[in-house]
C-alpha cells in the first residue's frame, strides 16, 4: 500500500531522516516509536507529501508519488496530526466535512458518511454542532479521526494521536482505535513515543533513533535480540516508567 524507499530529509544542519526504507501492507498496522527528535513525525509528513524528500522515492500502491499525482494520492491517505489540528472557528461537523464539500459531495452523501463515522467512533451526535473548545480531549480526537476517515482512505497515518490525553481517556481510546483499525482493515502507520502503546497497536514495531530505523519486529524480538544497548535500554526504561 505504501512504500518509502531510501528516503532522506535534512533541515539546515539537522539530518531528520536518513536512508529509511518502510513498507506498509494492506490491513497492517506499523508503529514508529523512539525518543523525541528521532524523525518519527518527519517520516509521516514525508509519507503523505507535506514535505518532499531530499533523496529517495515514495510509492503508493506501486505508483511513484510525484507532483502530478500528489493531490489525488493524498485524498486516499487519512492523516491525524498531533493534538488533532482542528480548526477552532469551525464546528465538529464543519471540520469533518470540509474536504468532502470542497470535492462537491452531495449533502445526502456527506450526511450519511458522517452518521456512519459517528457510530464507528462512538461520537455523540448532539456534539457535532459544538466547536472544538466545547469538546473534551477525547471528543476532539474522535473528530480528528472522523475527518481523516471522511473520504474512506486506503491508508491511515496518525502522529501521536493520544499523546495529550488524560490516562483514563487514553486507555479507552486505545481500545476503540484498535477495534476501528481491525474493523476497517486499512493500512495504518502510527507514531508514538510510548513503547507500551506501540506494543498495544503494532503488527510490527519500528524503533527509530537519529533519523534511522534502528530495529523492527515485535517487542519480544527486540528484547530477545537487540541490535545494540540503546534498544534494550529504551524499551526497559519505558516499561519501568509505566509501572511506576
Amino acid at each position: 500500500m505504501l512504500r518509502l524507499k531510501n528516503v532522506s530529509k535534512k533541515f539546515e544542519n539537522l539530518q531528520a531522516v536518513s536512508s529509511v526504507d518502510l513498507t506498509v501492507s494492506e490491513r497492517e498496522t506499523k508503529v514508529l516509536v523512539g525518543p523525541s527528535g528521532c524523525g518519527k513525525s518527519t517520516l509521516i509528513r514525508l509519507a503523505i507529501g507535506i514535505i518532499e524528500p531530499d533523496e529517495g522515492e515514495i510509492y503508493f500502491k506501486g505508483e511513484l508519488v510525484a507532483h502530478e499525482n500528489l493531490l489525488e494520492i493524498r485524498r486516499k491517505i487519512g492523516y491525524v496530526i498531533q493534538e488533532g489540528g482542528l480548526f477552532p472557528h469551525l464546528t465538529a461537523v464543519q471540520n469533518i466535512k470540509l474536504v468532502a464539500e470542497y470535492l462537491e459531495w452531495s449533502s445526502n452523501k456527506i450526511t450519511a458518511r458522517i452518521k456512519e463515522l459517528a457510530e464507528l467512533t462512538h461520537f455523540p451526535k448532539d456534539a457535532l454542532e459544538r466547536f472544538p473548545l466545547q469538546l473534551s480531549g477525547g471528543q476532539r480526537q474522535r473528530v480528528s479521526l472522523m475527518r481523516a476517515l471522511m473520504l474512506d482512505p486506503e491508508v491511515l497515518l496518525l502522529d501521536e494521536p493520544l499523546g495529550a490525553l488524560d490516562p483514563m481517556i487514553k486507555a479507552d481510546l486505545q481500545e476503540e482505535l484498535r477495534t476501528i483499525f481491525r474493523t476497517l482493515g486499512k493500512a495504518v502507520v502510527l507514531v508514538t513515543h510510548d513503547i507500551n502503546e506501540a506494543e498495544f497497536f503494532a503488527d510490527e514495531l519500528l524503533l527509530m533513533k537519529d533519523g534511522k530505523i534502528l530495529q523492527q519486529g515485535s517487542i519480544r524480538e527486540l528484547l530477545k535480540n537487540p541490535v545494540d544497548d540503546f534498544v534494550e535500554k529504551f524499551i526497559n526504561a519505558q516499561r519501568v516508567r509505566a509501572s511506576n
